[in-house]
């Protein structure tokens, strides 16, 4: 069924050079004459194979890339022949679409060069002839391209009946959880058909009761791919899809991608649709369960979309290249392309969802191989280019992942560990809110920087290099200005960067004094910044492995990477930068060194041998086959079996419990367990004791050994006198301009030492030697630069002796803007990274898939510096948690160092008890310096229910346990038996946890997030020195408060144009608005805006009393609330800490149920008062309508297990959008599980999960629809609902209409009753009853427009 291994189906002939699906005619004859015996049959084979004329003796290796073609070539060097093959090289770069004058320019690139070394014409409207080509090996960003752009095939879906939102939905979590405008991006395919079918794994559950026996008496029980037995609940009759095939036919649509549910183990269903499909003449069908037979229904259908929008793109282009070839391709020429993973594979065989990643693949290999040949170092490869850099590492083997996002849709393939950063060449520098910012946001190439000469007048990173001297424009070709043909324009930059130093000095108050800051200081200082916004994806890719950042060599390259790379190595404490020759075409030429790979993959449900050792017998029987299939699909491309091809083997395995998988590769031992438990216990800081390991995935990557490129080797430098430089430079660096002498690389010999500061100018790629830098150059013409082998000062960074100088620590004066910039990203970086070791050191549900949990860090008075903004319910309410605990414990004992603090308890700052936070001080030379702390929410910390989450609480005691303050951890001595007692027999008397081991583990979890926390923050302090690390950290908070009056101001003085202002105080803006919780209970507020002093009052008196239910809602939680909608509304990057509050009074009634007293249930303030008051806050700015204003919290669960889960809902329409559907709103934001995943792990049956279709509000701009989900239970569990929004519904706003109600409904097998739940209700279910959550829309925005 499909182009290569059944992933696809094409009704059209194959292109030109295929060799079609049973093998070539080459492989054939190359395969007799391996296996000749007899000279006859040999000369035999020789006789139909032909005596080839001329000697294939070119190479080209292409990536073409979105602008820009890429070709490096490997030729004959003229020698004759008696003197043996001798290999030379051209590069050459050309523009990627030049319609007027050629229609591919990969083949443009290969006919120049053929043309220039052959001395033969070519003529342009000819067939290239390939009689002296070997191979081609290409990547390409068309795939990409097309995905970002939205310009694929048109496709449609088909999907299991119930699931026709199934990707559109996806996680349910928006990108940006600050932008009130969720961009969510737009679907891959135009139209979906449901398959009436379905098939689930059919356990032990069900021949436990007898409703269940029932249900499956009768129904087919079979043995899926993964050994289980799978229930075939509703056979699939493929007939009834073909009416609606047809329509999409009719329509136009070729192209299919289906995803059914549990098909990575049964794909039987699949299959036959594959096959109607094809019979009735689709194109292209993408079927999951051929692509990636992984569970996950989610990922792995979105991976069969983007393969069917973008395969028949690839085809295309792929018939466009090789047309215009002679006949002598198909035969004669291997024509591979690079996949996603880094490896080669045939030009028949390459497909969309494999060839996102194919350009910057290369440029991964290209510095890989090259530089394994220079160090025994790990490498990160720093790939600069003009909108984003590329980071990834190499040490021995590529790091690969089987999971990455790329433009909003989520694809799963093994694919290289490239990470990108918006900061490129391009990216856009601003001045806001005394800050340096560069980035996200890029000026393009039209009009593109200001030195481009196409009217550009936002500066970028390109313009500030230029300025410095670093890019120097007499070594740039003349392609510029209206008619390309004008050099890059300093003048222009110059002019630009003058008005900004003037605006930047303006706002600073820094005119006339001695900080005034220089054109030239201004531009270093947005250099700097983007250098640390480099930095962090590297920081990432090393350290949240386990890895020294320092201990790495930087490979550099790209069309920028070479400027920066010396400045970037010394940020991170490297001592070697690579750059290589080919730096600036290093992904073309990396496709010379690859190897053609070919892989395949099959889900594996089975258990690891708990003493270790060689792997199971049944795990190594389905390795075997895979290989053997991977080495069929190898040798059929002509490579040797015994010499040419090996394989790897990789088991994904994961402990039982857990969701964190890892592909592990054959250890030299057999042990998988082993090396599964170094890798886990490096990268987490712990093992798992007594925990099954599981085998999820049993994974082979067949790699055949291909020819590569010959390194070409250049001569000695002679003397080892460098030459006269080029000319002479004049470089801005620290300490200001220096005079740097400029080399070109072809002139420079084998040996060369330059020291810095120095450039090289390689093609059109320059290279910065920095002061205190040297590079040597080695033998293949590659730059090795060591950094900081000189005694140079160090003036491009601060001593510690300078910051720590009482002028610079004094917080009355001015913070460097530069240095506040750079602070301001290590400690969100230090947050984000915090969060990151929680997420996978925790086995949790709700912390590790659900993402619910929060880390920040604080000053040594327990004001908040960074929140990474994870859940915004948790935003600045930890900081009156580490508040509470500094004034409790400085009464009671005091802290010390190596204490660890664990607090839940609201009235200690918490938000409700599942909630628990952990909290670390740090001491150095016996002094509070700063602290750290993590909130996670726990599966269950005991309470009236399964969860914690009980719909009826009506005191703290009914809710779990209530912990104000312990210490987990005592001078360095954990105290186990303390917490456990702590969470199993509360002092409220309520029942005690149903998780402990859960809780415990996720608990060392927050401590290993903290350790890692305090672990950063001690190096950043070493790098820079305590008090100034100290000082910037008041400094930080002083920015935000900065940028919040700033807001504030605005936002007064645009609602005062509409409302007035306050009679007898003009500068005053008052507004008002109000809402209700379900039971009546009124959420008011009475917002006052100062437009002189930035400030605002939200007061909340009015609100009603506290309730005799568990909606109350502790002050922190209103704190969050509050400092979310003032981050919405900034609509700018800033620092998430304590500066966010300083401008804003917030009042509180006593005794409301937003300030409850101490003993009031509140498990429910935290997921649905939050949002009743997030939507008042924004209705009294106007900023948009009321989203589904609730968390939809279900949770369900016995004395064995509890599950929790939120659920989405619709957002609430704009001034100038549309409100999203199924999404999360507002104060969460939090995933949902898997619907394979849900039905693998727990007794139920997930029925329907769509859109709630016209739920959202109409208006001007509609509100966003909710969801319908149906989950049928299959054994007696407790269920419990915990909702709003059920009989007030979301409000629209300036005419917009109220989107619809929500409604919790349970549907009793017994007699197909239907009973309303309520809004918060707890009842027992039996095995086949079927509880449906319809969640609210959001509200409209605005009078729907009558209709003519």
């Amino acid at each position: 069924l499909a182009h290569g291994v059944g992933v696809g189906v094409r009704a059209h002939a194959p292109w030109p050079g295929s060799r079609g699906h049973s093998g070539s005619k080459r492989y054939l004859r190359r395969r007799a004459v391996r296996r000749a015996a007899q000279p006859a049959q040999s000369l035999r084979v020789l006789a139909m194979v032909g005596t080839p004329t001329k000697q294939r003796d070119f190479r080209f290796c292409i990536d073409r890339g979105g602008t820009f073609t890429d070709v490096y070539a490997e030729v004959p060097d003229g020698s004759p022949p008696s003197e043996g093959k001798k290999s030379s090289f051209r590069t050459l770069k050309l523009l990627s679409e030049d319609p007027a004058n050629y229609e591919s320019a990969p083949r443009e690139g290969i006919r120049r060069i053929l043309e220039e070394v052959t001395g033969e014409t070519i003529p342009r409207d000819a067939p290239v002839p390939t009689d002296r080509i070997e191979w081609i090996r290409m990547g390409t960003t068309v795939a990409t391209n097309a995905l970002l752009e939205r310009e694929g095939a048109r496709s449609a879906l088909v999907v299991t009946e119930g699931f026709g939102d199934l990707l559109a939905i996806g996680n349910q979590a928006r990108p940006d959880i600050f932008d009130l405008e969720i961009k969510r991006p737009s679907r891959l395919y135009e139209r979906v058909v449901e398959a009436a079918e379905r098939v689930r794994l059919f356990s032990g559950i069900d021949g436990g009761s007898s409703g269940s026996e029932a249900a499956t008496e009768g129904l087919k029980i079979v043995t899926g791919v993964t050994g289980e037995a799978m229930l075939v609940e509703k056979p699939l009759d493929v007939e009834s899809l073909r009416p609606e095939l047809q329509a999409l036919l009719d329509e136009g649509i070729r192209s299919l991608a289906v995803v059914l549910m549990h098909s990575y183990a049964f794909p039987d269903h699949e299959a036959a649709v594959g096959k109607l499909a094809a019979e009735m003449g689709f194109t292209q069908v993408s079927l999951s369960s051929a692509l990636v037979p992984m569970v996950r229904a989610v990922p792995r259908g979105h991976t069969a979309s983007v393969d069917s929008y973008l395969t028949p793109c690839i085809r295309e282009y792929l018939d466009t290249f090789l047309r215009g070839f002679d006949d002598g391709l198909r035969d004669g020429v291997k024509v591979s392309f690079m996949q996603s993973d880094g490896g080669l594979t045939p030009a028949e065989r390459f497909t969309g969802y494999k060839a996102i990643l194919s350009g910057p693949a290369g440029g991964v290999v290209g510095y890989a191989i090259t530089t394994r040949a220079e160090t025994t170092q790990p490498v990160i490869g720093f790939d600069m280019g003009g909108t984003s850099t590329d980071v990834s590492r190499f040490d021995a083997t590529y790091e690969q992942v089987t999971e990455t996002e790329t433009a909003g849709v989520t694809v799963q393939a093994p694919q290289l560990d490239i990470n990108t950063v918006a900061a490129g060449g391009g990216s856009r520098l601003t001045f806001r809110s005394g800050t340096f910012r560069v980035g996200p946001e890029s000026v393009g190439s039209q009009p593109g920087p200001v030195c481009y000469r196409k009217g550009g007048a936002n500066l970028a990173v390109t313009d500030a290099n230029l300025l410095l001297g670093r890019v120097l424009p007499e070594y740039f070709p003349k392609i510029f200005g209206a008619d390309e043909d004008e050099p890059l324009d300093a003048a222009s930059t110059r002019s630009a960067f003058e008005a900004e130093a003037r605006k930047i000095n303006q706002e600073l108050g820094l005119v006339g004094t001695d900080q005034e800051m220089s054109v030239e200081e201004v531009a270093l200082g947005y250099v700097k910044v983007a250098n640390e916004a480099m930095c962090r994806p590297i920081r990432q890719i090393t350290e949240s492995k386990g890895f020294d950042t320092a201990s790495h060599v930087l490979a550099a390259f790209g069309g920028a990477g070479p400027q920066h790379a010396c400045a970037i190595a010394r940020s991170l404490g490297m001592s070697t930068v690579f750059v290589h020759r080919f730096c600036g075409i290093l992904s073309a030429y990396g496709m010379g060194l690859a190897d053609v790979v070919a892989e395949t993959q099959r889900p594996f449900a089975g258990s690891y041998p708990k003493h270790g050792g060689a792997a199971p017998s049944d795990a190594r029987a389905v390795m075997n086959e895979l290989a053997e299939r991977c080495l069929e699909r190898l040798i059929s491309q002509g490579f040797d079996r015994v010499k040419e091809c090996e394989c790897e083997v990789f088991l994904n395995l994961r402990y039982e419990g857990t969701d964190t998988a890892i592909m592990v590769p054959e250890p030299e031992d057999g042990d998988f367990a082993r090396a599964f438990g170094e890798r886990f216990e490096r990268e987490y800081g712990f093992k798992l004791v007594g925990r099954d390991l599981l085998i999820d995935d049993v994974r082979v990557r067949g790699i055949g050994k291909s020819t590569l490129l010959q390194r070409v080797k250049i001569g000695p430098s002679g003397t080892g006198k460098l030459p006269d430089p080029d000319s002479v430079a004049r470089v801005y660096f620290e300490g200001g301009w220096r005079e740097a002498p400029v080399f070109l690389l072809e002139q420079l010999g084998a040996g060369a030492e330059l020291e810095g500061p120095s450039v090289v100018m390689n093609g059109t790629a320059t290279c910065i030697i920095e002061p205190g830098c040297v590079a040597e150059v080695t033998e293949y013409g590659d730059l090795k630069i060591g950094v900081d082998v000189k005694d140079e000062v160090k003036d491009d960074v601060f001593t510690s002796e300078v910051l720590d100088s009482s002028e610079v620590l004094d917080s009355s004066k001015v913070p460097d803007a530069v240095q506040l910039s750079i602070f301001n990203n290590r400690f969100m970086g230090i947050a984000e990274q915090m969060g990151r070791t929680l997420q996978r050191t925790s086995v949790s549900t709700n912390i590790k898939e659900r993402l619910d949990f929060s880390c920040a860090l604080f000053g040594p008075d327990g004001g908040l510096v960074a929140n990474a903004p994870h859940v915004p319910v948790h935003l600045g309410a930890m900081s009156e948690t580490v508040r509470w605990q500094l004034k409790h414990w400085a009464q009671n004992g005091g802290l010390d160092e190596g204490d660890v603090l664990v607090t839940n308890h609201p009235m200690a700052g918490g938000s409700h008890l599942p909630d628990i936070t952990v909290v670390t001080p740090v001491f150095r030379n016996g002094e509070l310096v700063f602290l750290v702390a993590s909130r996670g929410h726990h599966a269950d910390v005991g309470g009236i229910t399964p969860g914690s989450m009980p719909p009826f609480s009506r005191t703290i005691a009914d809710e779990g346990a209530a912990i104000e303050a312990f210490k987990l951890v005592r001078g360095g001595t954990y105290d186990e038996e303390g917490i456990t007692a702590l969470l199993t027999s509360p002092s409220t008397g309520s029942p005690g946890t149903r998780k402990l081991a859960d809780n415990l583990s996720d608990l060392n979890a927050q401590v290993a997030a903290n350790r890692r926390g305090i672990g950063l923050i001690q190096e950043l302090m070493d790098e820079w020195g305590e008090r100034t690390v100290t000082a910037y950290m008041g400094h930080v908070q002083d920015n935000a408060e900065l940028a919040v009056r700033d807001m504030l101001r605005e936002a007064a003085e645009r609602l005062a144009s509409r409302f007035g202002t306050v009679p007898g105080d003009p500068s005053k803006v008052a507004l008002s608005a109000e809402d209700k919780m379900d039971d009546g209970s009124v959420v008011r507020l009475t917002l006052t805006l100062d437009m002189a002093e930035g400030g605002a009052v939200f007061d909340f008196t009015g609100t009603g009393g506290e309730v005799l239910g568990n909606w109350n809602a502790p002050p922190a939680v209103t704190c969050a609330a509050v400092i979310y909608c003032v981050r919405c509304l900034v609509n700018q990057e800033i620092p998430l800490n304590q500066g966010c509050l300083k401008p804003i009074e917030i009042i509180i009634p006593e005794g409301s149920f937003l300030s409850p007293s101490e003993t009031a249930a509140v498990v429910g303030g935290n997921v649905l008062t939050s949002q009743r008051v997030t939507d008042v806050c924004l209705a009294a700015f106007e900023a948009c309508a009321n989203s589904q204003g609730c968390m939809n919290n279900l949770t369900f669960g016995d004395e064995t297990f509890g599950y929790y889960e939120t659920i989405a809902g619709g957002a609430g329409a704009g001034p100038a959008w549309d409100g999203a559907s199924g999404v999360q709103c507002h104060m969460t934001n939090t995933r949902i599980t898997d619907p394979e995943i849900l039905e693998r792990r727990y007794p139920v049956v997930l029925r329907r999960f769509s859109l709630r279709r016209g739920s959202g509000g109409a208006g001007e701009h509609a509100g966003g629809d909710g969801v319908l989900r149906e989950i049928e239970f299959l054994s007696p569990v407790t269920v419990s609902v915990l909702t709003e929004r059920r009989a007030f519904a979301p409000r629209g706003l300036n005419g917009g209409e109220d989107g619809a109600a929500g409604r919790n409904t349970l549907v009793r097998a017994s007699d197909g009753r239907e009973i309303n739940l309520g809004n918060k209700n707890s009842v027992e279910v039996r095995a086949g009853d079927l509880l449906r959550i319809a969640t609210p829309g959001g509200g409209g925005f605005g009078a729907k427009p009558k209709e003519k």
